[in-house]
């Protein structure tokens, strides 16, 4: 969450309560018109901490996005048959394992891409891995064999990518939000990372 942003959500809300404060003290003295000019203020710095606040939270979990960022390095263990064994590790230094099936292992991400006046807010380029799954080759096997699909990003309330999709008065801010995609064959014991740069996911070996 970009230091600044939550300033300006602290600073709006604030205001918003002076104002407030500032608006009934004018009713309580009957001076209507004052008031209402005040209230006014104190809805519109109301209205703005309330849109910082669910970018903050909708933007949760979300990492800085460059150039080209690592954004897991991936160990696969093949299991029996056409199972296998997903070992990730984050930047952060967590890591989880997930058993899949299939011939290829898919990884995919959300996107959000600023406009550049938002950049002056904090919220520059940024990326979400959002879910890890097995992949056929057969569409017949993709179709009717064993699906695996498990979630990568956080759990939270709001998304920014979701509320972006359904609400248009957001489009002031994002310049381009889409989801990228990879997948790798599964052919044996392998270790690759998984990249982000702003034009998608890339897949390569570990130390290349």
């Amino acid at each position: 969450m970009p230091d600044l942003l939550f300033l300006l959500m602290i600073c709006f809300g604030l205001s918003s309560l002076v104002f407030l404060i500032l608006a009934f003290a004018a009713i309580g003295k009957r001076k209507f018109i004052g008031s209402a000019g005040v209230l006014m203020v104190a809805l519109l710095c109301l209205a703005l901490t309330a849109l910082l606040g669910t970018i903050t939270v909708a933007t949760k979990g979300y990492l800085a996005l460059t150039h080209e960022e690592t954004a897991a390095v991936v160990r696969v263990e093949p299991l029996e048959g056409k199972v296998f064994l997903a070992h990730f590790e984050f930047p952060d230094g967590k890591k989880a394992s997930f058993r899949l099936a299939g011939d290829a292992i898919y990884v995919d991400a959300h996107v959000l891409k600023w406009k550049p006046w938002a950049n002056v807010l904090g919220l520059h380029a940024s990326y979400e891995l959002d879910r890890v799954a097995g992949r056929y080759r057969d569409i017949d096997e993709e179709v009717n064999a064993l699906r695996t699909v498990f979630l990568l990003s956080e759990k939270k309330p709001l998304n920014m990518f979701h509320l972006r999709k359904n609400y248009r008065f957001l489009e002031p801010l994002l310049d381009a939000e889409y989801g990228s995609a990879v997948f790798v064959d599964v052919t044996g014991p392998s270790q690759f990372e998984i990249k982000v740069s702003t034009t998608g996911l890339l897949a390569r070996p570990s130390g290349s």
